[in-house]
């Protein structure tokens, strides 16, 4: 990406970003101003001070003159607090509007972007480039438009006190700008690479401070090596943040050579002029005194210049975020989803992760109320297939149908919800059991999450915690058991009362008894809808109404449980690899991992 255009259209970006405040904004500058031009008030009392106060005895100017020097000041400071909390205010407020907005873009991407995405990479920019955007506006933001205040009105006071002691102040001036642009595009460089190395370090920390993360380092004893990530990924950021430290040192010792060589030169070519009678004391010390502002605003823009460079790296990271199409959205003037019978036809789907084939050819239709399994060695496609329903991806090539209606046509978020799922790796967000059921439909009465509660079975369960209903469940639901979990997920899916149901899994990881006792749980939720139920262990599938058994992408044979077993096929080959009382069972084919 390259520097001028890149920097032109960031700009373009932000100034849009900030159009929503511009009230606060204007306001900001004009406090900004007014401070401007009391703080420059002082110098021109000192000038009538020296110059005609004391040389003509005026007591009563001389003590309302000092008194002016105090009062200004004084103003100027009271100002800038209100300009402070201003800006602080601007920065909070956009931050709050990029964040909302960046998590409800994130939320529209499909569910491959954020398999894609490395973990913690989502999390960096949500929190911390957000919170350095917010920064930059509060911070640097303000020192631009103050910088600039007090540049410009000091130039133009510095020629009003004398022109020719004006011309050779402004005449050192590009000996402060030559080296800026260099060390901004540096530190610019520097920052984005910080970003990076802090977003991996947010990777790691989230997944090994996790509820799961930690145990597997527990139970594999890998504490060390995983310390060890986090302690070269923290060397690499304070590497970093050392070398943008030390990057503009010799850049700031050499604007304040600059500011201490300027009221030298005044002071001699003024001094020469009093000597000769061509100038007045007090306007060379004004002048020296203004020039000070004048070369100290002026630093200070070329310091700001370099940490506004500096800031476009936060700006860039979540703008190239923002400007992200999502790769599974509604088409324009899609149509909303109103009643649903629940058919669904796949024709001649095909599905590539990259250049990995997952299905190929798929031409299958599903009856309304109609409870169809999906078995098959893993990587066969059965989670691929499945989650085309609910549009996580769409297929590469051919349709999925709901009513004769192609999915890509039908409004995305009235779709979803005549949906529901339950799934193997039953997630819970932190918070109350209440509140994870409610999730299932928003707006539920307390009597209708009971209700299906004691649909799921999990009513009495949930009584006999010490909160009940309103207990926190724990990161991920972890304070409670695999069978729990799965039961307040059946519940969550009974609440929302959806026309198609997928079951991924949802109860291959429990042992015998909760499985026998989630499976009885399961039969009134599939009842009368229709069902899609991926399926490791055949025996939880006897009775679907169709098996359909993909290997390598493909329907390879479909048919009810007994007539499959008829056959001498794969599925009753992986019947008899499940049921054969062998200890030591052969594993079942593997196709590529990307394809579930």
């Amino acid at each position: 990406m390259t520097s001028g255009p890149a920097n032109r259209s960031t700009l373009n970006r932000i100034v849009r970003t900030l159009a929503p405040h511009r009230r606060r904004v204007f306001a900001v500058a004009g406090l900004i101003v007014a401070g401007a031009i009391l703080n420059l008030a002082p110098p021109l009392f000192v000038k009538r001070i020296v110059d005609t106060a004391i040389p003509q005895r005026r007591l009563g100017l001389l003590c309302a003159l000092c008194a002016a020097m105090v009062v200004g000041p004084l103003l100027a400071g009271l100002l800038q607090v209100a300009e402070r909390y201003l800006a602080t205010a601007l920065g909070e407020g956009v931050v709050l509007d990029l964040r909302v907005d960046l998590f409800a873009h994130l939320q529209r991407q499909s569910f491959r972007f954020f398999s894609d995405s490395p973990p913690g990479e989502l999390l960096s920019r949500a929190l911390n480039d957000v919170q350095g955007i917010g920064g930059a506006l509060s911070g640097t933001l303000v020192k631009v438009l103050e910088s600039a205040v007090v540049f410009v009105a000091s130039a133009g006071l510095v020629v009003a006190l004398d022109w020719r002691l004006g011309l050779v102040a402004i005449g050192l001036l590009p000996m402060f700008v030559i080296p800026t642009r260099r060390v901004g595009v540096r530190r610019k460089a520097l920052k984005r690479q910080t970003q990076r190395v802090m977003a991996e370090l947010t990777g790691v920390l989230t997944e090994s401070l996790s509820p799961s993360g930690a145990l597997l380092l527990k139970l594999f004893g890998a504490e060390g090596p995983y310390t060890g990530r986090v302690a070269d990924k923290s060397h690499e950021l304070r590497t970093l943040s050392v070398r943008q430290t030390l990057l503009g040192r010799w850049f700031q010792l050499g604007l304040g050579l600059f500011e201490s060589a300027g009221p030298a030169v005044i002071f001699l070519m003024g001094g020469f002029w009093i000597m000769r009678g061509q100038l007045k004391l007090g306007t060379v010390v004004a002048f020296v005194t203004v020039l000070k502002r004048l070369y100290g605003s002026l630093s200070q823009l070329a310091g700001v210049h370099v940490d506004v460079i500096t800031s476009y790296a936060y700006f860039e990271r979540v703008f190239e975020i923002l400007d992200r199409a999502p790769d599974v959205q509604s088409a324009p003037g899609a149509r909303a989803v109103t009643a649903v019978r629940g058919e669904l036809t796949f024709r001649r789907v095909s599905f590539a992760h990259g250049n990995t084939p997952c299905l190929q050819g798929i031409d299958v239709t599903v009856a309304p109320g109609e409870t169809v399994a999906v078995v098959g060695p893993s990587g066969a496609g059965k989670s691929t297939l499945v989650g085309l329903v609910p549009r996580l991806y769409d297929p590469t090539d051919g349709q999925v149908l709901l009513d004769g209606h192609d999915l890509r046509e039908l409004d995305l978020t009235s779709l979803r919800a005549h949906l529901a799922a339950v799934t193997q790796d039953t997630f819970l967000f932190q918070g109350t059991i209440e509140e994870n059921l409610a999730m299932g439909r928003a707006g539920a009465s307390t009597d209708e999450v009971v209700a299906a509660a004691r649909a799921a079975g999990i009513h009495e369960m949930i009584l006999r915690l010490p909160d009940g209903y309103q207990t926190v469940v724990g990161d991920r639901g972890q304070r409670l058991s695999g069978g729990e979990r799965q039961r307040i997920a059946i519940a969550r899916a009974i609440l929302k009362d959806p026309r198609i149901l997928i079951l991924d899994e949802a109860t291959s990881a429990l042992d015998a008894q909760t499985e026998a006792a989630i499976q009885a749980a399961l039969r009134p939720l599939t009842r009368g809808r229709t069902t899609l139920i991926i399926a490791h262990r055949l025996s939880t599938i006897r009775d679907a109404d169709r098996i359909l058994v993909l290997d390598r992408g493909a329907v390879v044979e479909q048919g009810t449980h007994d007539e499959l077993l008829a056959r001498a096929g794969l599925y009753q080959r992986l019947w008899i690899h499940q049921n054969r009382p062998a200890p030591r069972p052969e594993p079942e084919p593997v196709n590529p991992a990307v394809c579930a």
